[in-house]
């Protein structure tokens, strides 16, 4: 007779499995651990990522949204790097009335990222737990020597941002408050609970070598880009006036000062940033695939980073987005 464990791994795996191994990947799930096979030419991406209920969702958050999510946000790092997503491990505990209906939806958000983005289940481990505490490792690959660094940026370079910064934390407001349905099923609110990892994106900066040095942002851009800065040896000044901001439509609750605000420290966006070399920025499309593309700033080679404000002031940027120590 088959333990509770065994009966869950015989769910996921069920419900998970996408047929033989493709490509590099040798074998997946059903044994002791997953087999890979590097590719010549290509060198291997791998990140983990947590994603723990009370501090990145809550238990009554969609199952679902938890299955996509929990993907959605590891493979967000592999973008940042231009790299292709592969395969992925699970780590899963829960408590045991949480491995029936509630597992089964997440399951179903779990299994419609990995096809939505091509990247496989091939193993993990389970365990027993009152809290729901997940755990991703995504394995990747970038050819040789396309793979895009934080430390790349040089002074006078071009620095981008995708998509609009702020959204996502507005749409979690907006999930918070729950009082205007039409704003729970906002843009927002989906780019909170469904994030779309520019997989695409990073992958074309990368082949094409537009962009100089990237990242994601994951905690916000206040404390994202002192990061890449950092990592290069340089500063910035970006123009507030040019940051993109959640629409007035999603944000009509809000002053313009707290959407920018919510554009400089909101998390969760996993949009990328990424500076490109002035003779390189006429290749940067306004859009792409849908997707705005926006020249906030500089880099500089004074070790600061500032912001221009309206009043045209500059001001020193202070860290103020997503930190799980703080506090």
């Amino acid at each position: 007779m088959n333990s509770l464990e065994d009966s869950l791994i015989q769910k996921i795996e069920k419900t998970t499995k996408s047929g033989k191994p493709k490509g590099s990947l040798r074998l997946g799930l059903g044994d002791d651990a997953a087999l890979w096979a590097p590719r010549l030419g290509y060198e291997i991406v791998l990140t983990c990522d947590w994603f723990l209920e009370g501090t990145h969702f809550l238990r009554n958050t969609r199952p679902d949204s938890v299955g996509w999510k929990c993907l959605a946000r590891a493979l967000s790092d592999v973008a940042a790097m231009g790299g292709a997503p592969k395969c992925f491990l699970l780590s899963l505990a829960l408590p045991r009335s949480y491995t029936g209906r509630w597992l089964g939806q997440f399951l179903a958000g779990l299994r419609r990222a990995s096809r939505r983005f091509d990247c496989q289940l091939v193993g993990g481990d389970t365990t027993r737990r009152d809290r729901i505490l997940i755990n991703v490792m995504v394995l990747g690959e970038v050819r040789a020597g396309e793979a895009l660094l934080r430390s790349g940026a040089k002074a006078g370079d071009l620095i981008f941002v995708s998509g609009r910064l702020g959204e996502a934390e507005c749409g979690w407001s907006s999930l918070l408050r729950g009082r205007n349905a039409s704003l729970r099923n906002s843009r927002s609110v989906r780019k909170h609970l469904y994030p779309d990892p520019r997989l695409a994106l990073g992958q074309w900066l990368a082949k094409n070598r537009i962009a100089a040095s990237m990242m994601d942002l994951s905690d916000g851009l206040s404390s994202d880009l002192p990061r890449l800065c950092a990592a290069s040896g340089v500063g910035a000044l970006i123009d507030s006036g040019k940051i993109p901001s959640a629409k007035p439509a999603e944000s009509r609750h809000l002053t313009a000062a707290n959407r920018l605000a919510l554009a400089l420290n909101g998390g969760d966006d996993y949009e990328l940033l990424f500076t490109v070399r002035p003779g390189e920025a006429r290749r940067v499309p306004p859009r792409f695939q849908g997707i705005p593309l926006t020249c906030i700033g500089e880099v500089t080679r004074k070790r600061l980073v500032q912001v221009v404000q309206a009043n045209g002031q500059k001001k020193s940027l202070i860290p103020g987005g997503w930190d799980p120590f703080r506090g």
